[in-house]
């Protein structure tokens, strides 16, 4: 607390009439005995029959003491703030009541000064009392409305139990009594179940034969892509097995062209290199209508040097045993890399 807090705070005890003087030097140290006395004192002026306990000398009686006084001044703390707004609105009321005092007094005293007319004082008392059994009468009237309202209710209530009671017994005949179209509703039942029992196995089966389908289409597929790529292995492979035959095939054409040198054999070159060409016109002649088609794959180009090399050899039957020895000294595929030489065959091989 400030210095002005604990002033203020002194002059209110004393103003309040608490018999001891507090001064500014009580507060400089903790002193939690003189604010316990100063509560208690507070709360026995709000209430001097209450019942709190004083001892405040361990922590936990002075946890207890602490909230007993809170608990009190919050429970009258609403009484206190609903009597100051009563006091305030029974002070406005009175002080206008005051105001009118001044009017009133006049009316008082001309009332009281006047003097009292027997004759108009009965006739007034006639008509007060003529008013009073008129309201007594219809308060009579009323209660007797009452009795025959609630015989009426009465006799409603009756009324409307035997209606239910009737109509309970007529709701237990109806259950009791089968009615005659029941056989034919549960044939008909029967029927319709059977009928859903059958649609439903034919759905299960529908819908296994479905994913059965989808396995297959999907297994045909994984068969389809597995050989796809076997079958570009396989062309790779080829492409790589006829690459590396055509590299020897050039290598051994050299080997042997030097060798015809050496021989010094001309006629032998000059009947050697019309053969090939000889023995293509024959497989043209031999299947007509049909288009050469290049490929790439090895089988077909060994096919096509069989078959040319059996051309050859029945050309060659004629020629000298040592032409026949030296053709067959040489490789297979010599024939047909030796065809594949001139210019228009390696053109047409280079555009397949």
């Amino acid at each position: 607390m400030s210095f002005r807090d604990l002033r203020n705070f002194t002059e209110m005890m004393r103003a309040l009439g608490y018999p001891r003087h507090i001064s500014m030097e009580n507060f400089r140290t903790p002193n939690f005995g003189l604010v316990s006395e100063v509560l208690l004192w507070l709360v026995k002026r709000y209430e001097p029959q209450t019942d709190i306990p004083p001892d405040v000398d361990t922590e936990q009686d002075r946890v207890f003491f602490i909230k007993a006084i809170a608990q009190f001044m919050i429970a009258d703390l609403k009484a206190a703030r609903q009597l100051a707004s009563e006091i305030t609105s029974k002070g406005a009321s009175l002080y206008d009541l005051l105001g009118m005092e001044v009017e009133l007094r006049e009316m008082r005293t001309e009332a009281i000064a006047r003097p009292l007319e027997i004759n108009e004082t009965e006739k007034v008392m006639k008509i007060a009392i003529k008013e009073i059994l008129t309201q007594v009468q219809k308060t009579k009237d009323l209660l007797n409305n009452v009795a025959s309202d609630e015989a009426n209710l009465e006799a409603k209530i009756e009324k409307r139990k035997l209606e239910l009671e009737r109509n309970r017994k007529r709701l237990e005949t109806l259950q009791s009594v089968r009615p005659c179209f029941m056989d034919e509703y549960e044939k008909v039942e029967e029927e319709l179940q059977k009928q859903y029992d059958i649609y439903l196995e034919k759905f299960q089966n529908l819908t296994y034969l479905e994913q059965q389908l989808e396995d297959y289409h999907r297994m045909e597929q994984e068969r389809f892509e597995e050989a796809k790529n076997t079958l570009c292995l396989i062309q790779n492979k080829l492409k790589e097995e006829e690459k590396r035959l055509l590299k020897s095939g050039s290598n051994d054409d050299s080997d042997v062209d030097i060798q015809e040198d050496d021989e010094s054999d001309s006629e032998l070159e000059e009947r050697r290199l019309p053969k090939p060409r000889t023995a293509m016109e024959v497989l043209m002649q031999g299947r007509p209508g049909k288009r050469i088609v290049g490929t790439m794959q090895g089988g077909d180009s060994d096919d096509n040097e069989d078959s040319e090399d059996s051309e050859i050899d029945m050309e060659d039957d004629d020629e000298d045993e040592d032409l026949e020895d030296e053709s067959i000294a040489l490789s297979p595929t010599k024939p047909s890399r030796r065809v594949k030489k001139p210019e228009p065959l390696d053109d047409s091989d280079n555009d397949f």
